[in-house]
């Protein structure tokens, strides 16, 4: 394609409205697949997978296995990264979805420990290696292609959609689960109906594909493409010209990354053992919670554009850090309604965070790199932050039984995302200063 100045024409609110319509349905599909693994994690698998464990053990290998999607995010970031600045976003977009669709459906279908032995767990931590290379490059390309598809001046609000598609998913996840758990019953639940909610995700990716299949590539990556300014390596120029930048984003999303795995995991075992509460109630009030925290998500985004992303993250850090002091006394306290409560006010801080971050990783890279190098930051915080969290907790809790070392680990992961916003909001300082 020969150079040209050519400028594409300015986006319609049509045009804009579709593009955060489609990249954020996608992205709730893929955070419904992804988070589904987790909730089962702690009420299925250590049964199904590891019946020759203890209680303990089988807690520990299942959030093991649930690590390991972590592990290969990094992996679907560099791939998908390429594809996305050199192909496209919305190229990217589709492949991680249809990836996605087939690590869950293989969840699935994956046999039991009574069926095929040690094969099964080998067999599971694969099809989790799939949804972790999806999710991978999902973030980012669900955000660029809001966030590039409208004016610079409502990027936080325009981001916040695909941002609340995390909570989203996460309460469709939960809610299914509880639904069909309820109809089924227990007995019948952990024998085979806890497989229905991951291949009912066959359905919701075909509804995905064909809502992303329909996009126009962003005006951002458009204009880059037709100005001759792709990267030929982006991921490899990211990591040597934008290391700092990539570190400091993976930081910043540890701070609410680590604490929001726990309370959307973790929360199951340690509800059950330190609070005495049924797993329905722990199940409906975690789905609350993350439909609540869906909803304000845009609000949140909102504020961003108007008072500054990062003010708004580390306003939500402050309550993240109280949550986190918290959280695990009142769980454990005896007092349901305290328990209950929170639980569903656990995700609040978490949308303050989360909904302003899209905008301040992004805005770390150039156009040409912003897939690539943004991708890095958020997956690579999955294995500092979110991968090991409810395995470190659930570590921390069963050799301990305290609650005390729970809430201070929480705490210092919250200190590292605050510490990283403000070195970021010193860098950005800076650059105007010198501009």
């Amino acid at each position: 394609m020969p150079v040209t100045d050519a400028v594409p024409a300015a986006p319609t609110k049509t045009s804009v409205r579709r593009a955060v319509a489609a990249s954020t349905a996608g992205s709730i599909i893929e955070w419904y697949d992804f988070q589904l693994y987790g909730v089962v994690a702690a009420i299925v698998l250590p049964t199904v997978f590891f019946p020759q464990s203890s209680v303990f053990a089988g807690v520990l290998l299942s959030f093991s296995t649930f690590f390991v999607g972590f592990i290969a995010r990094p992996l679907g970031a560099v791939i998908f990264g390429h594809m996305g600045d050199r192909l496209g976003r919305k190229k990217a977009l589709v492949a991680t979805l249809m990836l996605m669709g087939m690590g869950t459906v293989g969840i699935g279908l994956t046999p039991g420990y009574a069926s095929v032995g040690a094969f099964a767990p080998l067999l599971l931590a694969l099809m989790r290696v799939l949804q972790g290379f999806g999710v991978g490059g999902e973030w980012s390309g669900a955000v660029l292609v809001a966030g590039e598809s409208g004016r610079s001046s409502r990027q936080a609000l325009l981001t916040s959609f695909p941002q609340a598609s995390a909570m989203l998913g996460t309460s469709l996840a939960t809610a299914s689960v509880l639904l069909v758990g309820g109809l089924a019953g227990p007995e019948a639940f952990i024998e085979w109906a806890w497989r229905v909610p991951f291949l009912a995700s066959a359905a919701l990716v075909l509804l995905g594909l064909w809502m992303r299949t329909g996009l126009s590539e962003t005006s951002t990556f458009t204009e880059l493409r037709e100005k001759g300014g792709l990267e030929r390596a982006p991921v490899l120029t990211a990591a040597r010209w934008h290391w700092r930048a990539i570190a400091l984003g993976a930081f910043l999303k540890v701070g609410e990354m680590a604490p929001v795995y726990v309370f959307v995991s973790f929360v199951y075992t340690y509800g059950r053992n330190a609070g005495g509460l049924s797993q329905t109630t722990l199940l409906a009030s975690v789905a609350v919670a993350a439909l609540l925290s869906a909803l304000i998500t845009p609000f949140m985004g909102h504020l961003g554009d108007r008072l500054g992303p990062i003010r708004i993250y580390l306003v939500g850090a402050a309550l993240m850090a109280v949550q986190s002091l918290v959280y695990f006394a009142a769980i454990s306290s005896g007092n349901t309604v305290l328990a209950v409560g929170v639980i569903l006010v656990s995700l609040v801080p978490y949308a303050l965070m989360f909904a302003n971050e899209a905008t301040i990783l992004t805005g770390l890279f150039p156009a040409s790199v912003r897939y690539s190098g943004s991708s890095l930051a958020f997956n690579l915080a999955g294995i500092l932050g979110g991968g090991p969290a409810p395995f470190i907790a659930a570590a921390l809790y069963g050799t301990t039984g305290s609650w005390v070392l729970l809430s201070l680990y929480l705490l210092a992961t919250v200190l590292v995302g605050a510490a990283s916003a403000v070195l970021i909001a010193r860098r950005q300082n800076r650059r105007k200063v010198v501009a």
